[in-house]
């Protein structure tokens, strides 16, 4: 009896994460809002910008898209994997990955969009090194390839935990007939 109520409670516990989940929405907002900021200082000095500094602002644009995108991912994966399922009607339009990513697969996107994201301050920094001591130069370069190194292994550990586990699958599986082997009727 006790057994059965913690475990009742433990898994009602899920429901903890939804308002974390909403509150990744709010991350959302504040992102759109420094994103059209940027928009409105970039056409208010389009003119008399130098191309660097236009560059810098474009990738300022798309790390800030690619940090939206990554809190979408998170937001709706995890609730998908971790609280409940969403009902969303026929009607309306589905994300198209929604529902498919596993907990594995979300790590992995994660990564790599983080290595994405470490790219384009890499490039911003590069773009700025006249200004830049040699040393933060090369600790930017060293941390970024910690991301990649991190990311391409957990790259490997996945697909090897994934062969495994399909191996394992294919042994349990039937055997499918190869061409002669099919029945005919006679």
């Amino acid at each position: 009896m006790i057994e059965r109520m913690i475990e009742k409670s433990l898994f009602a516990s899920r429901w903890i994460l939804a308002p974390v989940y909403l509150g990744l929405s709010l991350v959302l907002v504040a992102l759109g809002l420094k994103f059209f900021q940027e928009i409105f200082h970039l056409f208010l000095h389009l003119w008399t910008m130098r191309e660097t500094a236009l560059i810098l602002t474009v990738l300022t644009l798309v790390d800030l898209v690619l940090v939206a995108s990554l809190v979408v991912m998170v937001m709706f994966s995890g609730y998908e994997n971790f609280v409940s399922k969403m009902d969303i009607d026929a009607d309306s339009e589905k994300l198209g990955w929604l529902g498919k990513l596993d907990p594995s697969t979300l790590k992995l996107k994660v990564a790599i969009s983080i290595v994405a994201i470490s790219s384009i301050h890499l490039l911003k920094a590069f773009m700025n090194a006249e200004k830049i001591a040699n040393d933060k130069l090369l600790w930017y370069v060293i941390i970024h390839l910690t991301f990649v190194v991190s990311a391409v292994l957990m790259s490997v550990m996945d697909k090897i935990s994934f062969s495994a586990h399909r191996d394992h699958s294919l042994m349990t599986a039937k055997p499918m007939p190869t061409s002669g082997q099919e029945s005919r009727p006679g």
